[in-house]
């Protein structure tokens, strides 16, 4: 699995900026971390990679957007508040974890079985500096 270490957000942001001009239809990113590690973060470098000016901000209680001004359509979700799989039956959110139209990023994909997903998992090392491990996520 490569390990990216970013010092910085804004090299957390570039490399999600990289991930997003790469993006093809249909790719579905699971991404894990403690609270604060920079999910939303890499989320922001992926919509601006696929050309997304909107503001890009955690789903958290809303548990999804949707940005469709882009190269592709990113649907952005966020489990942080489900703990079931019934609960995020029950949300309508299966429907995006099959998308082929566009690009769905999940935060906290630990709380659901998802299949056949690229996955990042992000670390704290210290203040600004994140581990990031990863899974495929350009292939």
């Amino acid at each position: 699995m490569p390990v990216i270490i970013s010092n910085s957000p804004e090299e957390t942001l570039r490399l999600g900026e990289q991930w997003g001009r790469e993006a093809k239809p249909g790719w579905l990113i699971g991404l894990s971390g403690d609270l604060g590690a920079g999910k939303t973060q890499l989320v922001k470098g992926i919509a601006c990679g696929l050309g997304i000016g909107s503001r890009i901000q955690s789903p958290t209680f809303t548990l999804v957007h949707e940005y469709r001004e882009g190269r592709l359509p990113l649907y952005h979700i966020d489990l942080y508040r489900l703990d079931t799989q019934e609960q995020v039956f029950a949300a309508g959110l299966e429907e995006y974890f099959g998308r082929t139209d566009g690009l769905t990023v999940v935060e906290w994909a630990e709380r659901y079985p998802l299949k056949e997903f690229r996955h990042a998992r992000i670390e704290t090392l210290g203040e600004s500096r994140r581990r990031i491990t990863y899974e495929n996520p350009g292939a």
